[in-house]
């Protein structure tokens, strides 16, 4: 079936969009902070047991992920407070008990705060029913930052038949799980229109390194390579390049040079704005408002 939330349209035939405080390529850089819970199976794995028969504990992948909380966070905040480029975390709600220090971290520096569930795991049959899980992340995480959060990135970006409308019902203004275009669409749902924002699966670590198994230096060269396409693009419209980070991937010593290189890209071009997911979907809901 066509998309049943956003109207098929080509990219070429859309509204002008103005620039971004004068830029045309928007960089929204998205730092995945997840909660794994010891005690269950590890959603993602980069060392198989012996004879393939899952354990748990899983230790040593557990500690994969645990080792980004550690080590890669602290090096990726140095280098965006460095750099003086905002931020948007896209969080499970569990990290602020389990990672109390990094989410300090993460509010201090002035992120965007992005509902990310509770912990990482599909809001699929979740306990209780997904409406009251998106409740309780929300709820939490407006607790610890005294802001509630206006976006939403599905944990693996799953969702159910009913994800949209539950969370516009809700209060969410976006969200980041539809990634059909380089610019914010319109979706329907039961209870009014909500902004589809532009995310990433070509440009994102995890599927970079924890599943397409690509040799270290991939993802700054098609970060490169997508910035030079945008380059040619953006004067029709502008483009939005979002970038999706975990600390245990981009986080790691052989990797972080990578996220330097970047920045230093991105940097470089005239063309580039950093801003994060609410700032994105003000000025897209100022310049295009929903059709009525």
């Amino acid at each position: 079936m066509a998309n049943p939330r956003i109207p098929y349209l080509l990219s070429s035939e859309r509204k002008k969009l103005p620039p971004f405080d004068g830029k045309r390529i928007l960089v929204h850089l998205v730092v995945n902070v997840e909660h794994w819970q010891f005690e269950n199976a590890m959603p993602r794995t980069i060392i198989t047991p012996p004879h393939g028969k899952e354990t748990i504990p899983d230790v040593p992948n557990f500690s994969w992920a645990d080792y980004g909380m550690r080590a890669g966070m602290p090096r990726i905040l140095r280098l965006f407070k460095e750099r003086g480029v905002p931020a948007s975390t896209s969080i499970n709600a569990g990290v602020i008990d389990a990672y109390p220090q990094a989410a300090e971290a993460m509010l201090n520096a002035g992120w965007e705060f992005i509902g990310h569930g509770i912990h990482q795991k599909s809001i699929n049959h979740a306990e209780g029913g997904e409406e009251a899980l998106i409740c309780t992340a929300l709820d939490k995480i407006e607790r610890f930052t005294g802001t509630r959060p206006r976006g939403w990135l599905s944990p693996g970006l799953r969702e159910t038949i009913d994800t949209p409308d539950l969370l516009k019902k809700n209060g969410l203004d976006y969200v980041c799980d539809w990634v059909v275009d380089d610019l914010p669409s319109w979706m329907t749902t039961k209870y009014g229109p909500l902004v589809a924002m532009p995310y990433n699966l070509e440009i994102n670590d995890s599927i970079i390194y924890a599943i397409e198994r690509h040799a270290s230096g991939e993802m700054a060269r098609r970060t490169e390579f997508t910035l030079r396409q945008f380059e040619q693009e953006c004067p029709e419209n502008p483009r939005i390049l979002a970038i999706g980070l975990h600390p245990h991937l981009i986080g790691v010593p052989h990797r972080f040079h990578e996220l330097v290189r970047i920045l230093d890209v991105l940097q470089a071009s005239d063309l580039v704005a950093f801003t994060t997911g609410s700032h994105l979907c003000d000025w897209f809901m100022a310049a295009q408002p929903p059709e009525t």
